[in-house]
């Protein structure tokens, strides 16, 4: 009986070490990197271009947009690289090349939506495929809504909005037009 109670007291006291330098880790690691990395980091400096562009400054605006770009590819997230793309297109009208900025607005805007259907994100599929509709590319829309029924599945209030942005996009590639509204 004296081996039992004393084999329960040694898993105790590893049990008990074990908590406390699991605990000193946890410590330790939140030591190390106090301040938490922002969630949308793409934010920062796309403000930072907008008031670029409001004031005319270009280098500053190009400057911001790259900051944009960076931000957008290390968050890994669809909303920066359709932020990107948007700032691009922004930036090529203030330049008047934006026939020049629409390649580059269009590969972020594949990058948004390949992110956003393999994140499983509904929200993501259906803006990028409007961005594309923006642009004109009905083939890209086509393909996008096929996404985004596919992950809205048998949701009836998810295949509504993918028939509200399949109805935007094709008025809008009717009229020639933007047809850029929310979800």
């Amino acid at each position: 009986m004296g081996t039992t109670r004393a084999q329960r007291i040694f898993i105790y006291l590893v049990l008990a070490a074990a908590t406390l330098v699991a605990e000193l880790e946890v410590r330790v690691a939140r030591g190390a990197d106090p301040a938490p990395k922002p969630e949308m980091p793409w934010l920062a400096p796309l403000g930072r271009m907008d008031q670029a562009i409001e004031r005319g400054e270009v280098a500053s605006a190009v400057t911001a947009r790259h900051q944009v770009y960076r931000a957008a590819i290390a968050s890994r997230r669809w909303e920066g690289f359709l932020a990107a793309g948007d700032a691009i297109l922004r930036l090529g009208d203030m330049t008047q090349s934006r026939s020049k900025a629409e390649p580059e607005a269009r590969r972020l805007y594949f990058s948004a939506l390949f992110r956003a259907r393999g994140q499983q994100s509904l929200d993501g599929v259906l803006l990028a495929t409007e961005a594309f509709a923006r642009l004109g590319d009905r083939d890209v829309v086509e393909k996008g809504l096929r996404m985004a029924r596919d992950l809205a599945g048998s949701d009836p209030e998810a295949q509504a909005r993918v028939r509200r942005v399949e109805d935007r996009s094709s008025r809008s590639a009717a009229a020639g037009g933007d047809g850029r509204q929310g979800l």
